[in-house]
């Protein structure tokens, strides 16, 4: 079954299949497929010529299925069941879509809140393997991840060696670790960029480990491959036209919505391919994964495998390749380079910086209500008199055709921590579990505006969405969540604990947020449990 587009929409219908049809008139489909660098211009031909690699892995990432098919019965015949994947961006987004769709297990560190990492430490260290990736190799969370198991393992009376597989670009600082370490390392195509690497040993790597057929991945993807050379029935072409055509004409807030099918959770991928790849130059097309649509003139709806304007069906390989193809074609029709990421490194740059301080800068408190305290410059001038009317004055500050993004640097699994009471019904059980979860904001104040609410944990949306908000239209309003650390965890060889780089990046990300002059707002909860139930308290009461 190949991957199949469709049109809900009859006025994206005509715009796409007019996009389409200039798109094949200058020979783009088949110079896509040929990998030609220079179809997004000449100031982009230099970063395309070394990003057009994922294009052929459906064929050349089979070269590694045989020693990724050593390294599983190595596994399991050591009876290493427990697979964690410490990566970020596009080393863990795609692994996670492909071992939720497969239904096995894998736990992925794509965080630095102490709480998170320390669960996955306590989780049957005896049995766990690592799989630590990083194209660049200098990932900072997964630095940190690997040297956090590192010194577990040691403490266990566990050799590293045993338990710690690498994937990395050829000649990256962590091959160069690695090798000296001993660890088994595979080398990824370095010609593919993080995003696009969902089909390489990044993404086939982790899910094999856990239990995914990524051979049957491979195959799906080959099967739609010789489409997208085509002028037409190229769903690549269809689909980036559309995506291209509605986002030039205003409809550039992209809501992502997946039906009841075998793919589970590929809208979260999507997400991080689409605004990073198209979230520069002060354009850009925004995901909005999660969310009700507004009905209003600048939302396109797309259907992962279920009804929308534009609707793609297909299995999971096959899709990957064609949303690749499609961001890739939609970057040509806005104008921008859709393999840079020219903003992702000022909020990197600016938590080292940050670091490096004998005191992180928290700053003071605009305002305390109770657990939570208010930094930053609030829209309206005069002091907030409570936490509703925070939340308040930020959606009020939301511009026409504008967004409101809530960052939340938290433990993203502490839904599954609510507390539980034998008998209790089940909407008791879904309210305690809405209580335990900071993304139930969204949805309080998304009902409380017609502009979409995204929402992204941190410090995972900076490979993600964190491009878009920088890089983008500037039309977001910033809402940070950052809370107390109870229990912190060292890093061993580095000066500073998660608890302390999860701030930094907070206040990093912030200031660069702050300094392209948008309301940019962070909530500190002195309690976590309390600060989130006064948080939803306090939306509710907006």
């Amino acid at each position: 079954m190949s991957v199949s587009v469709t049109f809900g929409d009859e006025n994206l219908a005509g715009q796409a299949a007019e996009t389409a049809e200039r798109l094949a008139a200058e020979g783009v489909p088949q110079a896509l497929a040929n990998g030609d660098p220079t179809l997004w211009g000449p100031d982009a031909e230099a970063e395309a010529a070394i990003r057009l690699g994922w294009l052929t892995l459906p064929t050349t990432s089979r070269e590694l299925l045989p020693e990724i098919g050593k390294l599983v019965e190595r596994a399991r015949a050591e009876g290493l069941d427990h697979v964690v994947l410490a990566g970020m961006g596009g080393s863990s987004l795609a692994p996670e879509v492909i071992t939720a769709t497969a239904d096995v297990p894998l736990t992925v560190l794509d965080t630095t809140d102490p709480a998170q990492v320390r669960r996955a430490l306590d989780d049957r260290l005896e049995s766990t393997i690592v799989v630590v990736a990083s194209k660049s190799g200098g990932t900072v969370e997964t630095d940190s991840h690997r040297r956090v198991y590192e010194k577990a393992f040691r403490d266990a009376g566990i050799d590293p060696v045993s338990r710690i597989v690498v994937v990395t670009d050829p000649g990256s600082p962590l091959e160069q670790a690695a090798r000296e370490a001993g660890y088994q390392v595979f080398l990824a195509d370095p010609d593919v960029g993080g995003r696009y690497s969902a089909l390489s040993a990044f993404g086939l790597v982790p899910s094999a480990l856990a239990g995914a057929d990524v051979a049957r991945l491979l195959d799906d993807a080959a099967e739609v491959l010789p489409l997208l050379s085509q002028a037409e029935s190229n769903p690549g072409l269809d689909l980036g036209a559309a995506l291209g055509a509605a986002a030039v004409a205003g409809r550039d807030k992209l809501v992502l919505e997946d039906g009841l099918s075998e793919i589970n959770g590929l809208p979260d991928w999507i997400e991080q391919l689409v605004a990073e790849s198209t979230g520069k130059s002060g354009k850009g097309i925004l995901p909005v994964v999660g969310a009700d649509p507004n009905d209003t003139d600048d939302e396109l709806i797309a259907g992962i495998d279920t009804d929308g304007a534009v609707a793609v069906s297909g299995p999971l390989g096959a899709q990957f390749l064609v949303w690749e193809y499609a961001t890739a074609v939609a970057g040509r029709v806005l104008g921008i380079d859709p393999f840079n990421q020219p903003n992702v490194a000022e909020s990197k740059e600016n938590t080292g910086a940050l670091l490096d301080r004998p005191e992180l800068p928290a700053g003071t408190p605009l305002l305390v209500d109770g657990p939570v305290e208010v930094y930053g410059e609030l829209p309206g001038g005069q002091a907030p008199k409570d936490l509703s009317d925070v939340l308040t004055r930020l959606l009020e500050a939301i511009p026409e055709r504008g967004y409101l993004a809530i960052m939340a640097y938290l433990d993203r699994e502490a839904a599954f921590d609510a507390p539980t009471a034998e008998g209790a019904s089940f909407e008791e059980m879904t309210d305690a579990w809405s209580a335990a979860d900071p993304a139930t904001l969204r949805g309080l104040l998304a009902v409380r505006t017609d502009r979409p609410v995204t929402f992204g944990w941190g410090p995972r949306f900076l490979h993600s969405t964190g491009q878009y908000h920088k890089g983008g239209p500037q039309n977001g309003v910033f809402l940070q969540i950052t809370g107390a650390v109870e229990e912190d965890v060292e890093v061993p060889g580095k000066p500073y604990t998660l608890g302390r780089l999860q701030l930094a990046q907070a206040l990093g990300d912030q200031g660069a947020l702050a300094k392209r002059g948008r309301p940019t707002v962070r909530l500190h909860l002195t309690d976590r449990a309390a600060g989130i139930a006064r948080l939803l308290e306090a939306a509710r009461e907006v």
